[in-house]
């Protein structure tokens, strides 16, 4: 596949060729529907905890008789029923994460990625640069090519980019190898350097 490299200023500078391997898989939702399915589960901590009526304090004795007060019989102040008594089916801690095999994921990857490569949602540039922490900078290079939101990958981190970035609520910058499936779905263009491009070839490129 032949796609063209930009320059900050949005002029295309050369086209070059990128892994058919990586960036020509064909669709399978239904994989990528798993690994975003187990990626978010993964996130969660799963620590949730709420007391039983065993748990909270307070006397075990009944309330009142059983019979002959007309009212509703009821044990221990420490019912579910009764203010600062124990929480029926109250969540507690549990592993909600999800295994995923190691092929499914780079299968993933690989779709989401293919996807952006044939609908124009991968842009390349040639580098980026800039001598100090601006927000105006990376906002010119993005109204430059036509780009209201992206992830932005760098071959490494960069703490000039990085804070350049971090005020723009449509713009998440990362390294390439961190790349997931939930990020690039969440964002409408990737936006990559020619050598985070081809780090992620080398990464990504291998058999299924």
């Amino acid at each position: 596949m032949n796609i063209p490299v930009y320059n900050m200023a949005g002029e295309v500078v050369r086209h070059i060729d990128i892994s058919d391997v990586v960036f020509a898989q064909s669709a399978n939702d239904a994989v990528v529907h798993q690994a975003l399915v187990a990626q978010r589960a993964n996130a969660r901590q799963g620590t949730s905890d709420t007391k039983t009526r065993s748990e909270v304090a307070g006397s075990t004795k009944k309330l009142y008789a059983q019979k002959h007060t007309g009212r509703a019989r009821a044990g221990s102040i420490k019912s579910g029923l009764r203010r600062g008594g124990g929480i029926i089916f109250g969540p507690h801690p549990r592993d909600l994460s999800v295994a995923l095999p190691k092929k499914m994921r780079r299968l993933a990857i690989k779709c989401v990625l293919s996807s952006k490569a044939s609908e124009h949602g991968l842009v390349v540039l040639d580098e980026l640069k800039l001598d100090e922490p601006k927000t105006k900078g990376i906002v010119g290079v993005l109204k430059a090519l036509g780009i209201e939101s992206a992830i932005l990958a760098l071959p490494e981190v960069d703490e000039v980019i990085v804070k350049s970035a971090r005020n723009l609520p449509t713009v998440k910058t990362m390294p390439a190898r961190l790349l997931n499936v939930a990020d690039m779905l969440a964002y409408e263009k990737l936006l990559i350097t020619e050598a985070a491009l081809r780090q992620i070839e080398e990464l990504w490129g291998g058999a299924v």
